[in-house]
């Protein structure tokens, strides 16, 4: 079988926005400049590639404004999948994710290392939350969550600079749930979702599964592409813009002042809501910028969660919003699941109250801090590109010379010893050709990391 060129996979990729309805008639594609800088691809690849497309009648060409989605592309070729098989991609990728391999440098796992969080001593805590109210425990929670751990959470909000009172805050069963919870609410089947892109993979398969058209917004060094998001605002006008302002997944970039206060202005003009993950704000310092603290949950939902700095067993998680949405968001919990664990959620209450906590978190973010810079010098001595130099993330997002497909080198390190995590599963298009790839910093100067990449 012959070799499939570069260009035939980026247009095979594109292709594939077209016919799904991710691109759709009249749609302009990335500029030459743009594509090459998000993919990494040389000039002449997305120059071929989209002559194929041009080739094919998919795609036109008009002179001094770029190409365009052609005007025969009919609506009867987008793909009329089930929801549920076209999440099928996340799915399996996300039981690779989970399921660990003994013996593999994991490099590709989202978690940060046992040993980073064992300080905390769960059972210490969960004994405290059971000695205090143990008859409620045989009962169902608060719909909005329990009230000692809501107290809680408002303080911690306020180290953020963002002030909430507690009927402003639902509980949830950890950040993914929040997002379950906020598809269901706002997001009718059909409807045109704004995404980032690369970005939070399984948020893409909860979308597919409930029909959501999804828009790729580039996100770049210093935040979401905003001429990309302005343009998609006028002709989509979409209700929701799913963003991680910091520590960003999977790229550990920053969203810069500019940009957050610019991102505000659009959703005011727009009016768009602003749906901000920040599942790894323990990883930072709590100065970090939130698009939240700017605009006071006024067009902004919160997530908040527990899984990935104290533990991913513990499951509790929260959102912060207006009153209104709140309450109906805790409404539609309530609906779904009754309510959430009341003995996690008040050993969650106790850790949050306790000195303890806090020491944690320093200890915490001095690894992270410290792995990062290890990280980025290992990265350099490999002659890899990283996409930004955060000062501590517990990600990075790198490419290697010589490789243009980071889910060919996926399979061939880990035969090696090496897990990683090729960067089409951080895509829209999981199909799309990618060089980039994420790596946890806190195993990145592990030495069969290098050894392997060296060979």
């Amino acid at each position: 079988m012959p070799r499939v060129t570069l260009a035939q996979q980026v247009a095979d990729a594109v292709e594939q926005q077209i016919r799904t309805g991710v691109l759709k008639v009249g749609d302009r594609l990335p500029s030459l400049r743009e594509y090459m800088r998000l993919h990494g691809h040389s000039k002449n690849t997305v120059i071929t590639a989209y002559e194929i497309l041009a080739s094919k009648g998919l795609v036109e060409a008009r002179h001094g404004q770029g190409f365009f989605v052609g005007a025969q592309v009919q609506a009867a070729e987008v793909d009329e999948t089930p929801p549920y098989t076209r999440a099928m991609d996340t799915i399996w990728m996300m039981r690779q994710q989970f399921v660990r391999e003994p013996g593999l440098a994991p490099l590709g796992e989202g978690f940060a290392p046992v040993a980073w969080l064992q300080d905390m001593r769960l059972d210490k805590f969960t004994r405290q939350a059971m000695r205090s109210g143990a008859g409620n425990l045989f009962r169902y929670g608060n719909r909005l969550g329990n009230p000692g751990l809501r107290q809680s959470l408002v303080r911690k909000l306020a180290s953020y600079a963002i002030s909430a009172t507690p009927r402003q805050i639902v509980t949830t069963h950890g950040a993914n749930h929040a997002l379950d919870l906020i598809i269901r609410r706002f997001v009718v089947p059909g409807d045109a979702v704004l995404v980032e892109n690369p970005g939070y993979y399984p948020l893409f398969g909860k979308l597919q599964l409930h029909g959501a058209r999804l828009l790729s917004v580039p996100r770049l060094a210093d935040g979401p592409d905003m001429d990309a998001l302005e343009s998609m605002l006028r002709v989509e006008r979409p209700r929701l813009f799913f963003i991680q302002s910091v520590c960003h997944n999977p790229t550990g970039s920053d969203i810069s002042p500019a940009k957050a206060h610019r991102l505000l202005q659009l959703a005011e003009r727009h009016d768009l809501l602003l749906v901000e993950d920040d599942a790894l704000a323990d990883f930072k310092p709590s100065s970090a910028l939130k698009v939240a603290a700017l605009d006071q949950l006024r067009r902004s939902l919160y997530i908040g969660s527990f899984s990935k700095s104290v533990s991913a067993a513990l499951r509790v998680g929260y959102i912060a919003g207006s009153k209104e949405a709140i309450d109906e968001l805790a409404d539609l919990q309530m609906m779904l699941h009754t309510s959430c664990s009341e003995l996690c959620e008040r050993t969650a209450d106790v850790i949050l109250s306790e000195g303890h906590f806090l020491r944690h978190l320093m200890r915490l973010q001095d690894r992270v801090r410290e792995a990062t810079a290890g990280g980025l010098r290992v990265l350099d001595e490999l002659g890899a590109e990283v996409f930004c130099r955060p000062e501590q993330s517990l990600y990075l997002w790198a490419r290697f010379p010589g490789i243009e497909d980071t889910a060919v080198l996926t399979r061939e390190v880990q035969g090696r010893g090496v897990m990683l995590a090729p960067g089409a599963i951080f895509q829209t298009n999981q199909k799309a050709v990618t060089p980039w790839t994420r790596l946890n910093v806190a195993y990145l100067q592990e030495p069969v990391f290098a050894q392997c990449i060296r060979a």
